[in-house]
Order: C-alpha cells, then sequence, then structure tokens
C-alpha cells in the first residue's frame, strides 16, 4: 500500500495515521510514542488556561523533536443569566445528593468560582510555542483567529459531522477537514452541542468527500486494517484512531477503568450529555442512568465543570459508576501494549490486507 499523499506532505509524517486528541487519556508520553510511529501525535488542549497550555506543550516537546498537532475547544460559551444559575443551584443540589446515596462524599463549586476559558487566550500561546498544527472541535474558529494562525504558517484542521459543517470549513479556509461519525468515541465534533447530526461515519464520509476539495481525515470506528482501508475507499487520506489506544501504556485512564473497558459489551456503549451537557459515546454507568432525561443537565461547559469534582473523587474512589469512560462503537482488545506497537501493528496488517 502507498501511503504517501496529501495529508503526509501537509503534515510532514510518514503514514496518514492520527492519533485522536482525548482530553483526560491523551498524554504527552501517547503524543510522543505516536510520533515515534512516524505518524501524527495530538496533545489535546481542550479549554485549558493559556498557563496550563504552554506547560503541556513544553512537556510534549521534552519528549519528541517532531512536530505535533494541538487540539482545542471552540465552542461558544452561555451567558450567565438567571436561569442559568437556578439551574445550576438545582443541579449541584441533585448530584451531590446522588453521589453522597452512592457513599461518595462530593462538594461542588458554586457557578461564580467556575473558571471558564476561551479559545482566543490560546491562540497566542500556541503561536509563542511555534506549534504549527492545529486540530479544532465543537464548531469552527472565527475569522480573525484563522487569519492570525495561517500568518504564522500553522496548518488548521476542524473538525465535522454533516455535509454543512465540512463546507463551512472549507469557505472559511481550514487546510484540513476531520469527519467525525457518529460511532466515533467520546464528544461529538458537532458546531451544536443540541442538534447534532445522527449521521454514520462511512456513509458522511463519503457525501463530504462529494462536497469539498479538501483533504480529509477519516474518524470513527476505525480499530483494524479492514475499517481504514475501507474509510480510503471512500476518499478519507488520514485515518484517525482514539478507541484503539485508550488501553495502551501511555493512557491516562486508571487501571481500574481500562479493567471496566476491556468487559464492555455492545449494549454498554451509549450517547450521553449527562456528563458534559455536549453529547459524547461511552460506557453507561450510575450516574447517566440517573441523569439522563432529567432537567439537571446543564449547557456545556457548565455541566462538565460542575461534574468534575464529582469525577475527580470517583477516580480516587475506583468507582466505575460516577466516571466517564468515552469509546466508540467498534469494540476491541484494547491492547496494553506502547501506542507506537498498536499503531505499527495497525500498518503491518493494513499492508498485508491491501494486496
Amino acid at each position: 500500500m502507498k501511503w504517501t499523499n496529501d495529508i503526509t506532505q501537509m503534515l510532514n509524517i510518514e503514514y496518514p495515521i492520527i492519533q485522536a486528541p482525548m482530553f483526560g487519556v491523551t498524554t504527552p508520553e501517547m503524543v510522543a510514542a505516536a510520533s515515534r510511529a512516524n505518524c501524527l501525535g495530538s496533545l489535546a488542549l481542550a479549554d485549558l488556561s493559556a498557563d496550563k497550555c504552554v506547560e503541556a506543550i513544553r512537556t510534549t516537546k521534552e519528549l519528541t523533536n517532531k512536530t505535533f498537532a494541538v487540539n482545542i475547544f471552540v465552542h461558544q460559551i452561555p451567558e450567565i443569566t438567571e436561569p442559568l444559575k437556578e439551574k445550576y443551584i438545582k443541579t449541584k443540589i441533585f448530584i451531590e445528593q446522588l453521589a453522597k446515596q452512592n457513599n461518595l462524599d462530593v462538594i461542588l463549586p458554586n457557578i461564580n468560582e467556575l473558571k471558564i476559558n476561551s479559545y482566543h487566550e490560546q491562540i497566542d500561546a500556541i503561536i509563542e510555542e511555534n506549534c504549527k498544527i492545529v486540530s479544532f472541535t465543537f464548531g469552527n474558529l472565527d475569522q480573525q483567529s484563522i487569519d492570525k494562525l495561517k500568518s504564522n504558517g500553522t496548518t488548521l484542521i476542524g473538525t465535522c459531522t454533516s455535509v454543512n459543517e465540512a463546507i463551512i470549513l472549507e469557505k472559511s479556509g481550514i487546510d484540513i477537514i476531520c469527519v467525525q461519525g457518529l460511532e466515533a468515541g467520546g464528544h461529538r465534533g458537532s458546531f451544536s452541542s443540541e442538534d447534532i447530526p445522527k449521521i454514520g461515519g462511512l456513509s458522511l464520509l463519503a457525501q463530504v468527500n462529494e462536497s469539498v476539495d479538501v483533504p480529509i481525515i477519516y474518524a470513527g470506528g476505525i480499530y483494524n486494517a479492514k475499517t481504514l482501508l475501507a474509510s480510503k475507499i471512500l476518499g478519507a487520506s488520514g485515518f484517525q484512531i482514539g478507541s484503539l489506544l485508550l488501553g495502551s501504556a501511555e493512557s491516562a485512564l486508571k487501571d481500574f477503568e481500562k479493567e471496566r473497558l476491556r468487559k464492555v459489551d455492545e449494549a454498554d456503549i451509549v450517547l450521553t450529555n449527562s456528563f458534559s451537557g455536549r453529547f459524547a459515546r461511552g460506557i453507561k454507568n450510575t450516574f447517566i442512568s440517573a441523569t439522563e432525561h432529567t432537567e439537571f443537565i446543564l449547557p456545556y461547559p457548565y455541566q462538565n465543570k460542575i461534574t468534575n469534582e464529582l469525577r475527580r473523587v470517583s477516580k480516587a474512589n475506583q468507582n466505575t459508576n460516577f466516571v466517564n469512560i468515552w469509546v466508540g462503537q467498534s469494540i476491541n482488545n484494547f491492547s496494553g501494549q506502547s501506542t507506537t506497537e498498536i499503531i505499527r501493528k495497525l500498518i503491518v496488517e493494513t499492508e498485508y490486507n491491501s494486496y
């Protein structure tokens, strides 16, 4: 199989395989390990402060001298109104009582204690640290940010979950589009946090490929050679893998979370907005069951912020019922090998199956 293409040339990698930026799972060690496989490592910065971004970028640079991508969230931040304050208080009480009923002692922050970061403060930090590949999700960058990054020689990778989103990204000058199927693990990259497109990945990929001219990365369900090759036939030049790396040696998941992951059944995997206020695919548990379809789900990022302490305490108590374990629909053995070895195995398997 010929791996060299527009993606490898633009991203300066040997293989057009991208390690997914999974905030809470990705570590600088994982990024470096993906780079050792001559693929693109992606450092998840999410909505970290500028200072935390710099810290994470510099830690990663100490582990690899290869170019890696940084990934940021570009969502709109809802204004704090009186109705939102009231709903926050009710949600806080509900979650604290639910935790107590399940032997978890949790005190959640008040809404005025939350630190909500905008992606705009991350842009300068990324440029100052000379990061030349920026991927983003939950919407599109504003034109000023696009121009600022591109004037500094930055390659931009936007995420779409519909044809319309792909067209918007292309028209605004984004260099590469990552097409995310509904089967992918973790958060939907949708521009909207509520009215999310429910389009299967391969169907969406084929339609986006017919609608835009920029190179496409496909994300959603790739876990072996056949799934990778299927996305290649339908128009993908790059292949993003996430769930395949959840159990890896470099994954930030704790051992008890990896153990639960390796016992997962297809019926356990659901799409939920309970933990963050944005829909994400992961393993159903007590918190999701108790919270779904209730009034106690705040808009993103407030739900995500209010559940942070709950998840921290749950991790400390090795309690899988109150942590989010994001995973896609393609169940695999969630190997504990190095990210480097997992990717190399995928490359070898793909080359064998392509003839």
